[in-house]
């Protein structure tokens, strides 16, 4: 684990070195709590710190301060060091926001117990945050899929409105549903439904731009939201991907199973953040009008078809 060392005393800072590399430490040396307070705020800053109190430029408890005002992520374990003894500099040392503080000359074996404490917390920490985002994208995707469920894809879609709204950019979305998907779990079976669901997703997933999103909206219907998107790209777009699904059959385990897909596509040119469920039901309707037409195409909300009309 890589620590920062800040102390103004030469000696000191050799000594502390050579013990902390021979603790297996990646150690980082500076002379004054300025240099410190730099290193602590780049991205992959080292998650402990041992500070001098007393240091050029800054010293060690301010930067403690800086630290925990700032609310420095991932978390940084502080300790000061500091010839100081007396109680009321203790509890100031650890009010600015030092987690443990030790005094000087200090003892090796128990700043070695120290540290070890500190690495415990943050790696604690590493492993609450890991949890934490592992939680936070089972709770935004679908388990089948992986895409984005319907409550993130709506989210996705009222940050892109409000964003077409303030940058005054047009914003499509695309909604595409498998043709005749009964008759797959039907005829095939619900593995194999399911497993077509994956394909159709990862195609999707695929063939998107890198800034669009892709979501899982109900059981065999999905959106896609393309933000600066107008209207005839959109139906360009919408047929490549129809285009692309229908390519090549789904091949689940021993089967071969033609899919195709019927989209409805909607624009907004002049977008407000309250157009969303009227961008929704426009593209619902122009899938409605798709399926009607004999599947495998794309409408747009005022426009004929652009697609193939096979299938």
């Amino acid at each position: 684990m890589k620590i920062l060392v800040a102390e103004d005393d030469l000696v000191t800072r050799r000594m502390l070195q050579a013990y902390l590399e021979k603790w297996g430490y990646e150690v980082v040396m500076v002379e004054d709590g300025q240099q410190a307070w730099q290193l602590l705020q780049h991205e992959n800053a080292p998650r402990l710190a041992l500070l001098d109190w007393m240091m050029p430029e800054m010293d060690g408890m301010t930067v403690c301060l800086e630290v925990r005002r700032q609310n420095i992520q991932p978390y940084i374990y502080l300790i000061l060091l500091t010839s100081r003894r007396f109680q009321e500099d203790v509890i100031r040392g650890l009010e600015a926001g030092a987690d443990e503080y030790l005094t000087k000359p200090f003892d090796p074996y128990e700043l070695k117990a120290r540290l070890r404490a500190g690495a415990r917390i943050v790696e604690l920490q590493d492993s609450l945050i890991q949890a934490r985002e592992a939680l936070r994208d089972q709770a935004m995707h679908d388990a089948l899929t992986q895409l984005l469920n319907r409550r993130a894809t709506m989210d996705f879609l009222a940050a892109e409105l409000s964003r077409a709204w303030r940058d005054q950019k047009p914003l499509t979305v695309m909604m595409a549903d498998i043709d005749h998907f009964k008759s797959v779990n039907d005829r095939f079976g619900h593995p194999a439904g399911d497993g077509v669901l994956c394909e159709v997703s990862r195609r999707l997933r695929a063939s998107i731009r890198a800034y669009d999103a892709v979501g899982r909206f109900g059981g065999e219907e999905f959106l896609v939201v393309a933000p600066g998107c107008e209207k005839e790209p959109g139906m360009v777009q919408a047929e490549r991907l129809r285009a692309v699904i229908a390519a090549e059959p789904v091949v689940f385990k021993d089967l071969s199973i033609p899919v195709t897909v019927s989209v409805g596509v909607a624009t907004t040119p002049e977008p407000k953040p309250q157009d969303l469920e009227v961008l929704l039901s426009a593209a619902d309707e122009a899938l409605y009008r798709a399926k009607a037409g004999g599947r495998n195409r794309v409408e747009g909300e005022s426009s004929g078809p652009l697609a193939s009309t096979a299938g």
